[in-house]
């Protein structure tokens, strides 16, 4: 087992170096010149040679690439994600900043899509071919095919104007996060419903689950007992998978909602091509994907010994 988890935690550190150079990338593979956008940022419009050479050997941009990206992953290890070109500010300060106010945004929005989708896929399954089954599938499928940000334009319409549930400036207080939260979760619990439908059901129709029933237990007994462990490896692994596309597809909500965290930071820079704050931004979504498929690795072990056996 420890092997194992030391092997998962090598690949994870492989794909976070291997995802360091992509992001590093941005910079240099970017069109044009990254001193000259940088000193516009600094309202230099028309900068001298010595302007010029001065940060151009501050950026370690005479440098071969290679030693470019070792020079670029030390100061990232020691927290410097240099400066916005937009802002003249340390990017690791601003996103420190807003860091907080997104994490609560996705936090209760992870918690809310599992929790609904657990409930709704046992209940789907328990009442399969009923009516009940049938509404939900209906959600499913109108929830997977549905984009987020149109989900968000419908509440921020009719729930938060029309009804005048919430309010239109959020303030980034655990108070208003439930409504951009539940926007979130409910649209990202339809696929993560079906995944999990669809893992209960060939569960329940294995051997040791008929067994049970032969024996006389009830069906929600044979569905939390036997059904549900052997059918959430599935759903965790595509939870683990989905954590790089909820942090990414959260600016567009947290822009819809005024919500005060990274997501207006970041379209802000795109429109600027604020390079660092861009970098910044990609490189914290793809280590929390990297550490969030480790950690799903591991608790899929700890479910099924089959997988601590595994070479």
């Amino acid at each position: 087992m420890a092997v194992l988890i030391l092997k998962r935690l090598a690949q994870a550190v492989l794909t976070a170096l291997a995802a360091t150079v992509i992001v590093w990338a941005l910079l240099p593979l970017s069109p044009g010149d990254p001193v000259m956008r940088i000193l516009e940022a600094r309202f230099i419009h028309e900068p001298n040679d010595l302007q010029i050479a001065n940060l151009r050997a501050e950026l370690a941009l005479d440098e071969p690439l290679p030693l470019q990206y070792v020079q670029w992953l030390g100061r990232v290890v020691q927290g410097d994600l240099s400066v916005s070109y937009r802002t003249g500010k340390p990017v690791l300060e601003e996103i420190g900043q807003r860091l907080p106010a997104t994490l609560m945004l996705l936090g209760t929005a992870l918690a809310t899509s599992v929790i609904l989708a657990l409930i709704l896929a046992l209940i789907s399954v328990a009442w399969r071919g009923r009516w009940p089954d049938r509404v939900i599938l209906l959600y499913t499928q109108i929830g997977s095919a549905l984009p987020t940000f149109v989900f968000a334009l419908l509440v921020l319409q009719y729930v938060v104007v029309g009804a005048g549930v919430g309010r239109v400036l959020s303030s980034g207080t655990f108070a208003l996060v439930l409504l951009p939260a539940l926007t979130i979760g409910v649209d990202r619990a339809a696929g993560w419903t079906q995944l999990l439908r669809a893992s209960l059901l060939q569960a329940m129709n294995s051997n040791f689950a008929q067994v049970a029933r032969a024996r006389g237990a009830s069906r929600w007994f044979v569905l939390s007992r036997h059904g549900l462990p052997n059918g959430l490896l599935p759903f965790l692994t595509a939870v683990g998978v989905s954590i790089g596309a909820l942090i990414g597809g959260a600016p567009i909500i947290e822009e819809i909602f005024t919500w005060p965290g990274l997501g207006r930071y970041l379209l802000q820079a795109l429109s600027a091509r604020d390079f660092p704050v861009i970098q910044g931004f990609v490189l914290l979504s793809g280590l929390a994907y990297v550490a969030a498929s480790f950690l799903v690795d591991v608790v899929a072990m700890l479910l099924d010994p089959r997988l601590r056996s595994a070479r």
